[in-house]
């Protein structure tokens, strides 16, 4: 049986990468994105379903749901990956508008929870549903307070807080889940060059997706509740 995947904000960057590699695989994967057009124009070229979906709307996200219901009864694959940083300003906290936060969290924390309530239903009909939440190191507590780790002075309060509220949420997903065939993981896929970050990373967006997929593909006896990289486990 084909499987059936969606991966929000996928029309570029990792989202993208995500979405064809799963296609590469013969996973049939939506491309779920807020902008038509460009959504659209991203699943012709992958020759993919596409669904309009805005995370930080819930007519929108219920109207994917109903639309995946639908044409497949059922959902296999979930990849949070819509997201943004809320612009590189001033880093120090004292000097963030607690507004900034706000835009941030709806679309990095709320828009996770609005996505995957809405989708849960859907990932219970399958037989060995996925759920993968696009997070990253600037999330980790432990590395955020480790005076060696390049991080330490990545202090950029909206986005960093969002990924380690976005940790916790995927934590509590795969605890409400643990007794189901349903996995939930955090995925990092490292400093890639994408639009988020004007394109300064030094890895490329098709590497950042490799965790992605892989949790998006797990056996039977993979991890649950994990937070991931290529190179293993990180720290909360």
């Amino acid at each position: 049986m084909t499987k059936i995947a969606l991966i929000t904000g996928a029309n570029k960057g990792i989202g993208y990468e995500i979405a064809r590699l799963l296609a590469e695989q013969g996973v049939t994967t939506i491309v779920a994105a807020r902008d038509e057009e460009r959504g659209r124009a991203a699943a012709e070229r992958l020759g993919q379903p596409y669904v309009r979906l805005d995370v930080t709307d819930e007519a929108s996200v219920a109207a994917a749901a109903k639309w995946v219901d639908q044409e497949y009864g059922r959902l296999d694959i979930l990849v949070n990956n819509a997201g943004i940083t809320g612009g590189f300003m001033d880093p120090s906290p004292s000097a963030t508008p607690a507004g900034v936060l706000r835009e941030v969290y709806e679309t990095n924390v709320f828009g996770v929870v609005t996505v995957t309530n809405a989708m849960l239903p859907l990932l219970r009909e399958s037989e060995a549903g996925r759920i993968v939440n696009m997070t990253s190191e600037l999330g980790s507590l432990t590395m955020a307070m480790d005076r060696e780790s390049p991080f330490w002075d990545v202090n950029i309060m909206p986005y960093n807080s969002s990924k380690t509220a976005l940790n916790m949420v995927t934590v509590s997903y795969a605890k409400e889940l643990i007794d189901t065939p349903i996995k939930v993981n955090a995925a990092n896929p490292g400093y890639c060059a994408t639009d988020l970050n004007g394109h300064s990373g030094f890895q490329t967006a098709e590497q950042g997706a490799a965790i992605a997929v892989r949790l998006a593909t797990l056996d039977a006896d993979g991890p649950t509740g994990a937070f991931l990289e290529d190179r293993g486990s990180i720290h909360w």
